[in-house]
């Protein structure tokens, strides 16, 4: 997200984010935090970005542990529009849910055993967020001002966290974790 609170400009753009430098020691740490092995949550629009790089063999070879991560891993798609998705040879276990509710997330939170993680999808976060159903917040900071944009957090009530951890990177992005609050 930008330092000002946005997880997309305007149009839903994400260019600010990829013209972050690399970090060898972000990178070491983006592919420790994905040993869990826990099922990926997407919206439609994320998930159609990621199926369209992380199958491909430019994605293995830049980044083949993340690229096996991802396609390996469970996904679970939330989108109105989409009717089906499709499997493929490195792109596999996908479930297709057509609306956000408390009871289908608590079930699948239960089915999926391990942690799930929301990889960008800012509008799943808000939906989450407001049903008190996300458990961490890990959060990744790009040191970019957009202006105008999408708001990570856009309609959600206040919440008060718990700082778990914090760490920065040399090349300006700051990792930040909180936990809620228990009421």
């Amino acid at each position: 997200m930008s330092v000002d609170g946005f997880f997309a400009g305007p149009l839903g753009e994400i260019d600010w984010f990829k013209a972050t430098q690399p970090d060898a020691e972000f990178d070491a740490f983006t592919h420790q935090q994905t040993q869990s092995n826990g099922a990926l949550i997407f919206g439609h629009t994320t998930y159609e970005m990621m199926k369209s790089y992380w199958p491909t063999q430019e994605a293995m070879k830049d980044d083949p542990h993340m690229a096996e991560v991802v396609n390996k891993s469970p996904k679970i798609v939330f989108s109105k529009a989409l009717q089906s998705v499709e499997e493929g040879p490195h792109w596999k276990n996908i479930t297709l849910v057509h609306e956000v509710k408390r009871t289908a997330i608590a079930e699948l939170k239960e089915q999926k055993g391990k942690d799930m993680t929301i990889l960008g999808s800012g509008t799943i976060v808000q939906q989450l967020a407001r049903m008190g159903l996300i458990d961490d917040y890990s959060l990744v900071i790009v040191p970019a001002i957009l202006g105008v944009g999408k708001y990570l957090f856009q309609d959600v009530t206040s919440a008060n966290l718990n700082l778990v951890e914090a760490r920065a990177f040399k090349n300006g992005l700051v990792y930040l974790h909180y936990q809620p609050n228990p009421s």
